[in-house]
């Protein structure tokens, strides 16, 4: 018999009597071939704002999930009520596989890593040339990260006003990171973000960058204020909206078929979780000489074969000193 209500979510499935009367039992998991598909906007303690077509919609992940979490910028199937209206709740049955991953660690010695976002093109790395000072080696951490879990760095470099970009873009030259340069003065007049608009337009693209540095200001000029509202996250439990950077969310670019995911600001970024060996892949003009590199090469001591792939000029000397600031990272600590 069923004892479902009027409206489940449920395949039609046989169960099976439960003596104490509280849940009906049954080793037959539903299909939800009918299930709709939806993208993760933001989660908040256990609740995800889920966009279905035009709709947004709240959802909690099913309990067949088990300890597989959903995070901003995944592709869900979601069934139960969709309708996105006030006091409903729909659930998460099925999270597709992912193009790519955004992940980080507390710090280096943390063997625990966290997702951040998923399915991103883009990593804008936003770092200010002033007020702060920028921090090299934590905007080395979030490439190692990008190239890592998939994603295409871009350096987002604000207040050129107060400082000069030429030392920042001369480190990175060798890498052909894309690149935008802003000033608080210009940036209102609409041209730099232009530019910056442009490097997203038609890509997920997830920002990060520590406190200061403009990226906050920067997102809140890319999407429009009625945007912000709608797809911003409301507490399902007090009614009170949340600071957009407490949390990823995810927020589509004006104009554009684009996304632009914010997240909170960074103190530091660990990689306790970086294999070495998929670093590598995003050189690949070098890739192919580490083919006579010893088992287990990281790649920096003196048997690495890419000293003599270089030295027959097979590729340039920078790009191997990159290669190996890049790999360097994981076993130094950022400074705040």
């Amino acid at each position: 018999m069923r004892r479902y209500g009027k409206n489940p979510d449920e395949d039609d499935i046989r169960v099976r009597p439960n003596r104490k009367g509280n849940r009906p039992r049954t080793h037959i998991r539903p299909k939800h071939e009918d299930a709709a598909e939806g993208m993760v906007l933001t989660v908040d303690r256990g609740r995800l704002t889920v966009l279905v077509e035009d709709r947004v919609v709240m959802a909690m992940k099913a309990r067949e999930l088990g300890r597989k979490a959903a995070v901003v910028g995944d592709r869900v199937a979601v069934v139960g009520d969709l309708s996105g209206k006030k006091d409903t709740l729909a659930r998460i049955v099925r999270i597709a596989e992912r193009t790519s991953v955004l992940r980080r660690t507390a710090d280096d010695d943390d063997p625990y890593e966290r997702v951040v976002v998923a399915n991103a093109d883009q990593l804008a790395i936003v770092t200010a040339l002033a007020d702060p000072e920028p921090r090299p080696r934590l905007i080395d951490r979030c490439v190692v990260a990008a190239y890592d879990g998939g994603l295409e760095p871009v350096l987002v470099l604000t207040k050129s006003d107060l400082a000069s970009a030429d030392k920042i873009l001369e480190t990175y030259a060798t890498l052909d990171i894309p690149y935008v340069v802003t000033s608080r003065e210009e940036f209102t007049d609409g041209a730099e973000l232009a530019r910056v608009h442009e490097l997203l337009d038609g890509k997920v693209t997830a920002f990060v960058g520590h406190s200061g540095v403009g990226k906050t200001t920067l997102v809140n000029a890319l999407v429009p204020l009625e945007r912000r509202r709608t797809t911003g996250h409301v507490n399902a439990v007090t009614g009170r909206g949340r600071h957009t950077t407490t949390s990823a969310l995810a927020l589509p670019l004006a104009g554009s078929d684009g996304w632009v995911i914010d997240t909170p600001g960074v103190r530091s970024f660990g990689l306790n979780h970086v294999d070495p060996s998929r670093v590598i892949l995003a050189f690949p003009d070098l890739e192919p000489g580490t083919v006579d590199c010893p088992r287990g090469c990281s790649h920096d001591e003196k048997d690495c074969a890419l000293d003599a792939w270089v030295a027959d000029g097979r590729a340039d000397p920078a790009r191997l000193y990159s290669l190996r600031r890049l790999l360097a990272t994981r076993e130094r600590r950022d400074e705040d």
